[in-house]
């Protein structure tokens, strides 16, 4: 199979769909590699180092697409991008498709075989692919919402851990998942006070015993919400739904009632945000203030700390990367029913049930469209 790695474009997205590790294992599997110009550049892999794993590199993205079978890449194709997309190419990438009708109109037009890292699961029912950055943008939502709290970033000029005799911070983490465990790992460890939110009574207890009694764990209601939210200084919104739009958990109404100069990171952005009012920024304009409280909700986190970001990425992609290469993605899609939960738009249908039913397009199951 030949696969075409295009350098990413998004804003300041400096990571890369394969490193040269990933490259030399695909070659040595009998694949080709091609790879456009300077597309790892951003995280210190050169055009000879790309050379010396056994990859072609090529002048421009149009080359990519054009000539590729397979195009790997880690954020969601641009429209222009997706334009060059062909029919029964693959791609293989992040997609968030609930909170983005263009990018999903396009890519059925398409034609393409679009599988996305996350909502790749395993035998645990976790999403593997999707983990990986959600420990990064869980641990830097924790960096990024103090560095926020800072009076010339619009905050409320607080230290996270305070001083001796001055209160430490308050920090509420909504979600107790990946991003929800990474961002108290870190506000712990820089002394604030933190208090989780989850209606999942079994997390509670895991985070319960991993924590100790440092950590508040609260069952996740309105009025939770409302009182712990609304008594906070940092607040992240770490909430899932795996594929679809994420729910709109903090209302303006709680924002309202925030301490002018709170701050709120939103690392749901990537699917649509569980702050009402929250919307996509970017590493260039990250934040921005509303109800006088300062939101960080950048699109893609992980791309700040882009060089650890791409060989964690790779780390859990590659042998996903290798079986389509290997068996062609009808097989490999056919042989583990993991990777075919990453289906999710075939030759213009919609085959993944959250994505269809937000965006209002007819579902078609993954084994129909797959003849399995």
């Amino acid at each position: 199979m030949l696969v075409g790695v295009p350098k990413e474009i998004k804003t300041l997205e400096f990571r890369v769909g394969l490193t040269t590790g990933s490259v030399e294992e695909l070659v040595h599997h009998g694949h080709q590699v091609i790879v456009e110009t300077n597309a790892g550049e951003g995280v210190g892999l050169t055009d000879e180092l790309y050379r010396a794993a056994g990859a072609e590199i090529v002048a421009s993205a149009e080359e990519v697409f054009q000539r590729a079978d397979m195009v790997v890449k880690v954020k969601e194709p641009q429209p222009n991008e997706c334009r060059m997309l062909r029919e029964g190419q693959v791609l293989f990438t992040y997609l968030h498709l609930a909170p983005d009708p263009e990018q999903t109109r396009l890519l059925k037009e398409s034609g393409c075989i679009a599988i996305a890292y996350e909502t790749v699961t395993d035998r645990r029912g976790h999403l593997p692919l999707l983990s990986p950055m959600s420990e990064v943008a869980g641990r830097m939502s924790i960096q990024a919402g103090a560095h926020a709290l800072e009076k010339h970033k619009g905050g409320s000029g607080m230290l996270l851990g305070g001083v001796p005799g001055v209160e430490a911070a308050r920090v509420v983490v909504i979600g107790g998942g990946v991003v929800g465990t990474n961002a108290i790992r870190m506000a712990m460890g820089m002394e604030a006070h933190v208090t989780v939110l989850d209606r999942s009574l079994d997390r509670l207890k895991e985070l319960d015993f991993q924590f100790g009694c440092m950590l508040n764990t609260i069952y996740s209601t309105r009025e939770s919400l409302w009182k712990h939210v609304t008594g906070a200084d940092l607040v992240i919104g770490a909430v899932l739904v795996p594929g679809a739009a994420a729910p709109k958990l903090v209302s303006r109404e709680m924002l309202r009632e925030m301490r002018p100069g709170s701050v709120v990171v939103d690392v749901a952005i990537d699917q649509g945000g569980c702050f009402e009012t929250s919307r996509a920024t970017t590493h260039q304009d990250p934040t921005y203030v509303e109800e006088g409280v300062v939101h960080y909700c950048v699109a893609n986190m992980p791309g700040g700390v882009a060089r650890t970001s791409t060989f964690a990425l790779n780390n859990a992609t590659l042998p996903f990367t290798l079986a389509l290469a290997d068996k062609g993605y009808r097989q490999a899609l056919a042989d583990d029913e993991h990777l075919r939960h990453g289906l999710n738009v075939h030759r213009g249908d919609i085959t993944y049930k959250a994505v269809a039913d937000v965006l209002g397009y007819d579902y078609t199951p993954a084994e129909q469209v797959l003849g399995i």
